[in-house]
């Protein structure tokens, strides 16, 4: 359904993009993850049509979006994040209008916003006004203009931004039905979100794609010890002992904590993607006169892994597309 092969995307010296590669069959929702920054927004837009890549190819139902951008926007339908509508308008005018700006034929129009309604469980309100509905019905419209054409590919930009709990479960469950028939690309801040919704994840970091797993996988690839030790001879020294471990090869970053124990120190060590790097902790414990007092390994959950795959590029990919727009 989706091709992403080796996209790029650059603003002046500012490279977004750098040789991406993914593809989503029909039929899967994927969460795509990333800080500010990352390159995920500037993906969603070329992926829409928005803006073009640099290079590399996209397609979308096997459509090329950069040789024909409009056949491929028929085969998508968009929910951005702030989700604009209409207020003064009543929920079947809204659809209708959409509808008609996405070319349905008028004898199909009807039908069509039927069967949005429908799916998206608008029957109560369709006669009301947009602006008398809560926040629940808005985004069930905003998902019933997405779908209104019937496109193969759904993307959500943080479909339940602003919902109560209630919404929440809601809005996950109509996803989870689309995404029975549909391809979704679910854009959100909220990991708890993918892990409810989607059975891949895309996590993007410096315009790189940093992992790809179902979310289950990717919580569980890496992980953190907490151990405890001290020296057959009285307190080891902090230096040698920070040194040691982080010299171990599957040991991605050491941390030091606090213990009540006496002469002991207290360290939190993150591991490497599918490392278990016990056997070698204790046999350089043991080279170095150490004592293990104790020792706990937990895996990481998504947040966690999210944040140690990621790194703080603050912006600079959004800050150097806004200019660029203003520029062009």
């Amino acid at each position: 359904m989706i091709q992403i092969e080796g996209l790029t995307k650059h603003f002046g010296r500012t490279h977004a993009l750098r040789g991406i590669s993914f593809e989503v069959p029909k039929g899967q929702v994927v969460g795509f993850l990333g800080p500010n920054g990352a390159g995920k927004s500037t993906t969603m837009k070329i992926l829409t049509g928005f803006i073009e890549a640099s290079g590399g190819v996209v397609k979308v139902a096997g459509i090329s979006v950069a040789d024909d951008p409009v056949a491929a926007r028929t085969r998508i339908g968009y929910l951005p994040e702030n989700n604009p509508l209409y207020e003064d308008m009543m929920v079947d005018e809204f659809l209708e209008y959409i509808a008609r700006v996405r070319r349905i034929p008028a004898d199909k129009v009807r039908g069509a916003i039927d069967t949005a309604v429908s799916r998206c469980g608008l029957h109560k309100v369709r006669g009301k006004d947009i602006g008398e509905l809560s926040k629940g019905f808005r985004q069930r419209v905003g998902l019933a203009q997405a779908i209104v054409h019937d496109p193969d590919l759904l993307i959500l930009d943080e479909p339940t931004t602003g919902l109560d709990p209630n919404q929440v479960v809601e809005i996950r469950n109509l996803i989870r039905e689309l995404g029975k028939e549909k391809t979704v690309i679910l854009s959100t801040h909220v990991l708890p979100e993918v892990q409810h919704m989607c059975g891949r994840a895309l996590i993007i970091s410096e315009g790189k794609i940093v992992a790809d797993g179902a979310p289950d996988q990717l919580s569980s690839d890496g992980g953190r010890i907490d151990l405890v030790v001290t020296g057959k001879r009285g307190a080891p020294d902090a230096a040698a002992v920070r040194a040691l471990l982080g010299a171990l090869p599957d040991v991605a970053e050491v941390q030091e904590r606090t213990t009540g124990e006496k002469d002991a120190l207290a360290y939190s060590l993150t591991t490497k993607t599918n490392a278990d790097p016990r056997r070698a902790l204790f046999a350089a414990l043991v080279d170095a006169d150490l004592v293990l007092l104790a020792l706990d390994k937990k895996a990481l959950g998504l947040e966690e892994t999210f944040r140690k795959l990621t790194t703080a590029d603050a912006g600079k990919v959004e800050h150097a597309e806004h200019h660029h727009s203003k520029a062009a």
